[in-house]
């Protein structure tokens, strides 16, 4: 999937929404306005399903308008917090792959709204009802909590103050919103079968959505932003066998990191331990492995960068460009 991805991009990653995350946020400003403006406008514009089918197709758009919380003292920092993560999954996946991810929630909302708005119907629910509940939940809070759940996977170890005061790091951050979300569901649900009222069971169905995208992103689609468990036993495999090669200690003269880079660039470790003088045909401008030495990995040239680089799938998105 990953491959059909990068095929992808290069046919029409020309067609990118650049600074698509700025864009997002004067989205979301205009929507703060507008409510500030005609506070009656908002009932306009939400995802109503029932309204759709009945004319208003202008909803299938203007929810994105609709800002995910009330407009108070951390709206401002909100913004900034989005814009600041938002900004560097785009410059850490490239533009194509961050509009995929995008556009890719909004259409999964999109297609969930109208099967449960038609699952419901089908079991009897008021279609009006229905209708106004999906506008309720189905809203931009989720397309946000997904960027959050993107950055804290791909930038587990990166620290923020919670409160202004806590560090914590966006792994352990991406577990606690995880938590409170799986919380918020139970609620629902619990409310849901105390009233005997199925309706309480669309917000669930809402975080879902916007999970699912998470989730099929990062399983199926991921960039490759770290090496994988495989990867890296290979890795260490070689180094270990490079050191071997030199009876127990570094085989250039005591400098591993030379060492690692020599082998590398010039040769690779065959099973009994000897450096065997082989050229290799791609080498990562990165972390320097080589089709040799990692013969399932991927190599592709950057065309954003000058002259002719080389990077594996692993670092093809994450480098910083050679201008």
């Amino acid at each position: 999937m990953n491959s059909w991805l990068s095929n992808m991009e290069r046919k029409f990653g020309r067609y990118a929404i650049k600074r698509l995350t700025m864009i997002m946020i004067i989205l979301i400003a205009a929507g703060y306005i507008l409510m500030m403006v005609v506070p009656n406008l908002v009932q306009y514009m939400e995802l109503n399903i029932d309204s759709v089918l009945h004319g208003q197709v202008w909803r299938l758009v203007t929810w994105l308008l609709i800002p995910p919380s009330a407009f108070n003292f951390f709206t401002i920092i909100m913004l900034f917090f989005y814009f600041s993560i938002g900004t560097s999954l785009e410059r850490t996946w490239g533009d194509f792959r961050y509009n995929v991810y995008i556009f890719g929630g909004i259409l999964i909302t999109l297609v969930v709204a109208f099967i449960t708005y038609a699952a419901f119907c089908a079991a009897g629910a008021i279609p009006a009802e229905v209708g106004n509940a999906i506008g309720m939940f189905f809203s931009t809070y989720y397309i946000c909590m997904s960027i959050l759940l993107a950055y804290a996977a791909t930038f587990p170890d990166a620290m923020i103050l919670l409160m202004f005061i806590i560090p914590v790091k966006m792994k352990y951050f991406g577990w606690i919103y995880a938590a409170f979300m799986a919380y918020d569901a139970f609620r629902y649900i619990r409310v849901a079968i105390a009233l005997r009222n199925a309706l309480y069971f669309i917000p669930v169905i809402a975080m879902l959505a916007s999970v699912l995208n998470f989730l099929f992103f990062y399983f199926f689609l991921k960039p490759g932003f770290r090496m994988s468990r495989e990867q890296k036993r290979r890795q260490q495999e070689f180094f270990r066998q490079v050191r071997a090669a030199g009876g127990g200690r570094d085989p250039f003269g005591g400098n591993a990191a030379r060492g690692r880079d020599t082998a590398v660039r010039g040769g690779v470790v065959d099973g009994n331990a000897r450096i065997v003088n082989i050229q290799p045909r791609h080498r990562c401008e990165i972390c320097g492995r080589t089709d040799i030495t990692d013969p399932d990995l991927e190599f592709r040239f950057c065309s954003k960068c000058a002259g002719s680089r080389e990077y594996c799938m692993d670092h093809l998105y994450t480098h910083e460009h050679v201008k």
